[in-house]
């Protein structure tokens, strides 16, 4: 059973999904609280801007009255200092607006008026009712209210307030100095809004601006408008189509957000943890690669998993194919022992038929060569254990056991060749255990010559060790690392060998394959590939 690999692709990691899903969340209660209050300052600047365009029409006939007025003498107000002069050279001068209501630039409720302390120019009044027809035109289009002030601040236009004097206000009194001045002012409705206004600061607020009217660098009057800012609700009704696609493309984004989420953790999840349980219920199902991997995590985690799985299912096979030969094999010769024993027990009772001395000695002879054997299958299964509990993080090469290999079989020539130092991720002790049966077990079987090849593969190291031994016929070649299968039951072999050979390499990353061939008996040994030392220079 070969466990699946994912598909080598790039994939987001699991860390990046998180924090871009962590940040999305993130701005989402951030865009709610300041929607509104955007919006808000949006329409007031968008009142504000109306406000100067209209303004600055009435300044330039109004100025334009008073200019055909001089010659009669009619007075002007302060004289604008050099510094606050727009530049001659400048064909145009804006005003941008610039009111806040995030800064708070909101102010108390407009003062009322108050007596002035002197009545406004006869001339004056004469421009306010030649004004006052274009104001109410205007008044009735831009739903502004209009107040047009003398140079000392006395109202000559306006539904009210006439002939009373508004210098005393803030933005009136820095208009009357030359400098154009707006304010955001507290309004109190006409009567109270619906609750879900409160969300909008902009329906309680009135936006006033003061225009100076300049006339030869001295004030000749003030333009002062005002108007409440379109509600915001109001608005987001007039553009309820915007704002419907612009609803729909979040709801949009929502359900992306959730279906990247959904392919890329909560299903590769549920598809592993559903393969989880199938392989614990030992259902070959289990093993069948997941749908999709979604992140580089999972894919990763999957392969851990699936390789994980594979080597538990490997062995516990083994485990009970083991179990199944260890008992049959302990069997026969338990069983032999005891039926001799019983026989040689009787003898001894009997008063006839007594067991003769060469009898006697044949049973003997059997007792002792199953004790030999059963003892031979002790030593193999302490091996088989040792050899699996011994550290996998250790490094050897086989130029470290060449020596020890030829000494405990000096009667057969081992050859080697290839790169003999290359580091491998077995420790000593365990590789000159698994070249110890594959020498033995080539020797049992005739073989005079024996050769180690290794090849360096990078991550893996290949070992081809043949010999000239007896061939393996093609119905053994299946069943050659299968526990207690041996051909030399007669001359002691205990079958466990190569079974001791396959299991070390298969706890320690490994792998053993028997290559086809007819002239010699060959085993590829595919080994882990350990760390090459660090050089280092001495100067």
């Amino acid at each position: 059973m070969i466990a699946p690999k994912p598909k080598k692709k790039w994939r987001p990691s699991l860390g990046q999904i998180v924090f871009g899903v962590l940040a999305l969340v993130a701005t989402l209660p951030l865009v709610g609280l300041f929607f509104f209050r955007i919006y808000d300052n949006q329409l007031i600047r968008q009142t504000q801007a109306e406000l100067i365009a209209q303004s600055g029409v009435l300044a330039a006939v109004f100025a334009e009255e008073v200019s055909a007025r001089l010659a009669a003498g009619i007075p002007l107000g302060a004289e604008i200092p050099p510094e606050a002069r727009p530049d001659a050279a400048d064909e145009v001068t804006p005003i941008r607006p610039l009111l806040d209501l995030l800064a708070n630039d909101l102010f108390v409720r407009r003062p009322d008026a108050r007596e002035a302390p002197q009545p406004a120019d006869p001339a004056y009044v004469a421009i306010g009712a030649r004004l006052w027809p274009i104001i109410r035109e205007t008044q009735k289009v831009t739903l502004a209210g209009f107040r047009v002030l003398d140079p000392q601040g006395v109202v000559i236009a306006g539904r009210d307030e006439m002939g009373k004097s508004l210098a005393h206000i803030d933005e009136i009194a820095a208009a009357l100095k030359g400098r154009y001045s707006a304010a955001l002012r507290i309004r109190i409705p006409d009567k109270a809004p619906p609750p879900i206004y409160s969300f909008s600061r902009g329906v309680g607020v009135h936006v006033f601006s003061a225009m100076p009217v300049i006339v030869n660098d001295h004030v000749a009057g003030v333009i002062y408008t005002s108007r409440t800012p379109r509600n915001i609700f109001e608005h987001l009704y007039v553009e309820r189509g915007k704002f419907i696609a612009a609803g729909s493309a979040i709801v949009l984004t929502t359900l992306l957000v959730g279906l990247i989420v959904a392919r890329t953790i909560t299903r590769p999840m549920c598809e592993l943890v559903d393969r989880a349980g199938r392989i614990g219920r030992s259902d070959p199902a289990g093993f069948r690669p997941l749908a999709h991997y979604g992140t580089r995590d999972f894919a990763e985690l999957a392969e851990h998993f699936f390789a994980m799985a594979e080597q538990l299912a490997r062995r516990s096979s083994y485990l009970r194919n083991f179990s199944a030969h260890l008992t049959h094999e302990l069997k026969s010769p338990l069983t032999s022992i005891k039926g001799a024993a019983e026989l040689m027990l009787d003898s001894l009772h009997a008063t006839s038929g007594q067991l003769t001395p060469a009898e006697q000695e044949t049973f003997l002879t059997n007792i002792l060569g199953d004790a030999e054997r059963l003892d031979r299958m002790a030593q193999r299964l302490r091996e088989l254990a040792r050899a699996e509990a011994l550290q996998q993080s250790e490094a050897s090469s086989l130029d470290e056991v060449i020596g020890p290999l030829r000494e405990r079989f000096p009667a057969a020539q081992i050859g080697t060749g290839g790169a003999l130092r290359r580091p491998i991720r077995l420790s000593s002790e365990t590789l000159l255990i698994v070249l110890t049966h594959l020498a033995d077990n080539a020797v049992r079987h005739g073989a005079r010559t024996i050769s180690l090849e290794l090849d360096d593969r990078a991550e893996q190291v290949i070992l081809k060790v043949s010999n000239d031994g007896n061939p393996i016929s093609p119905a053994n070649r299946e069943r050659v690392f299968d526990a207690f299968f041996t051909t030399r039951r007669d001359s002691g072999g205990t079958g466990m060998g190569l079974a001791i050979v396959r299991a070390v390499m298969m706890s320690h990353g490994g792998q053993i394959d028997l290559l086809p061939s007819d002239d010699e008996v060959c085993f590829e040994l595919r080994l882990p590939a350990g760390e090459e030392p660090r050089q280092t220079h001495l100067k």
